[in-house]
């Protein structure tokens, strides 16, 4: 498992609200059984609830998302057995969320 892989929530109860989970855990704790994730939400054009600077948005499939850092939380490594693809490349946004939702800053 890579940091900043994404994932598709597989769980049935939560999959419409949550239907993707980026991994945010750094790789030298791949030992772990646990992974920190943070869920994202489908946003429309008009959607404007989410503040930017905590709740980041990105395009999958060509829709939008935001990533609802403020509810980051943990599950069982083996949860993750449906990678998506990768946000990567929203690194410096993702961890720019974490550091907003930690620090305030």
């Amino acid at each position: 498992m890579d940091q900043f892989d994404l994932y598709v929530n597989t769980d049935s109860d939560t999959n419409k609200t949550y239907p993707y989970f980026v991994d945010i855990q750094n790789g030298l704790l791949d030992t772990l059984n646990s992974r920190v994730v943070i869920p994202l939400t489908p946003i429309s054009k008009s959607d404007k609830r989410y503040p930017d600077n905590l709740c980041p948005i990105v395009k999958i499939k060509n829709k939008k998302f935001a990533l609802l850092t403020h509810q980051l939380t943990s599950v069982s490594a083996n949860f993750l057995n449906k990678k998506e693809g990768s946000l990567s490349s929203s690194r410096d946004d993702i961890v720019a969320a974490i550091d907003f939702l930690v620090t305030g800053i």
